[in-house]
Order: C-alpha cells, then structure tokens, then sequence
C-alpha cells in the first residue's frame, strides 16, 4: 500500500472592494495553482452567479472522472494487448440541487474508442468495467459513474 499526496493552492479573487456584503456583490472567481503547472481559472457555475468563461468545481469533477477512466482504460488496454489508436469521451453529470446544497446523482461516460483488432471489439468493451473498478476517482465518489462505450476499429496509419 502506498500513500500520495496531492497539494494545491487556490486563492479567491472575487473581492469587488466590499467583500461578502451581499450575496450579488462579490465574484466567484478562483486562481487554482499546482506547482509546474499552468494555472486554472476557475469559478462557480454561471447558475451560481460565477464567471462561465472558467471552469467550474463540477466541470472538474466530471473532467477528473472522464480523464481517470481514459487512463485506467488505456492501462487495461495494454495488459490485455488491445491496441488504442484514439479515445474521446463526452461525459455528461447530472447534479440534484436542494435548497442551497445538492449533489451528483449520476455521471455517464460516452468514450469512443479506436482499435485496431476488430477480433477484439467485444473484449474493447468488456474492460471497461475492469477500468472503471481500477479508476481512483470514481472509487471515491457516492453516485453511480456509468459507461456507455462506443468501439471502433481502423488499421493502424489509417
């Protein structure tokens, strides 16, 4: 068993020179920053009053899961010899608001995947159930991440 470590810095900068005096009168905007790597700018969703030029706690959630699954998917891939020449997904979370708090109830990925093998479309999409017990994200998370595969199949160079 091994422990890693993850560290952000991430700093408000929706102070409008009366703080949080109201609830319309301070930006939701955030600067997150992880050292060697180009910063994010982030705020709340646009229906929270948040900038919808940058991105949002559930755009990010919904790109962690997306991008979890895309890696774990590409590892089982390689263990049982499937050959990936392409991957994109279109995810989709459906979040419940109640009151002021709310939470996900679901996420479907919607990956297309490009293989060169037409033999191994079945197994293309069977391991994504492996990928997805293997993907540390959606371990973590308390709704259903479901998977709705597309394979296909071109010759490599094609």
């Amino acid at each position: 068993m091994a422990d890693h470590h993850y560290r952000l810095f991430l700093a408000w900068q929706g102070d409008r020179g009366t703080g949080t005096s109201g609830y319309r009168d301070y930006g939701r905007d955030v600067l997150v920053r992880a050292e060697g790597k180009p910063d994010l700018l982030a705020s709340a969703d646009a229906a929270f009053r948040g900038d919808p030029g940058r991105w949002n706690p559930e755009e990010l959630l919904l790109a962690a899961l997306s991008q979890c699954h895309l890696l774990s998917y590409l590892h089982s891939a390689v263990r049982h010899g499937i050959v990936v020449t392409a991957y994109d997904d279109e995810p989709v979370g459906v979040l419940r608001q109640v009151g002021q708090g709310g939470r996900f109830t679901s996420v479907t990925l919607r990956p297309r995947v490009c293989i060169t093998d037409p033999a191994q479309v079945v197994l293309a999409r069977e391991i994504h159930a492996e990928a997805s017990a293997n993907c540390f994200i959606a371990a973590s998370v308390a709704f259903p991440v479901r998977h709705e595969p597309t394979i296909i199949t071109a010759a490599p160079g094609a």
